[in-house]
């Protein structure tokens, strides 16, 4: 039996030792650092809260310009991959349609993440493979801002799938389910 775990906790320490160790996303770290990275759970099992959430952590982040993101980590609900690219695409039409297009993003992110065109054991899925299904919740301004002083941003998504493809996926694949507590530290 696995042990229960503490979602904002294991999301946490995904960021901190996969995300940031990994400089998969090379603008975490300063957030990290600057604590400025809202960690929400929402149960996901019914749609409507969950989608009423994000609206809410939309308006959050209106009233709050000291939080440059948010993590919303969907569970319980969403375990199935399609499931969630299901309720992805209706959150992605539901921030536009509350005008926040062009305001902010969502960047997706679940354990069985697989990307169109590539295969499921390809370490590549790793860049988007969490230890739990969540929605992260971008400022755009921050985005532009943040690619605008990295050299070449346009090279990060290769250099990442490059990087995890020569860590391997049995590695990556440990290191996920160590997180969720599916597996123990030795």
């Amino acid at each position: 039996m696995t042990p229960a775990v503490d979602p904002l906790a294991v999301t946490r320490q995904w960021v901190e030792t996969f995300v940031v160790a990994r400089n998969i996303c090379p603008f975490a770290g300063r957030e990290v650092a600057r604590d400025t990275i809202r960690y929400v759970v929402q149960d996901a099992s019914d749609w409507k809260p969950a989608l009423l959430a994000l609206v809410a952590e939309c308006e959050r982040l209106d009233e709050t310009p000291d939080i440059e993101t948010t993590l919303l980590v969907l569970t319980p609900g969403l375990a199935a991959f399609d499931d969630y690219l299901n309720f992805l695409e209706i959150a992605e039409a539901l921030l536009v349609d509350q005008g926040y297009e062009g305001v902010y993003q969502l960047a997706s992110f679940h354990p069985d993440y697989c990307f169109a065109d590539a295969e499921p054991e390809d370490p590549a899925n790793f860049t988007n493979r969490s230890p739990l299904p969540m929605l992260h919740l971008l400022r755009e301004a921050g985005v532009e801002k943040a690619l605008a002083h990295h050299p070449e941003p346009e090279a990060i998504p290769e250099r990442n799938m490059a990087a995890l493809r020569e860590e391997g996926h049995a590695g990556l694949s440990t290191t996920l389910a160590r997180l969720r507590g599916q597996i123990e530290d030795i």
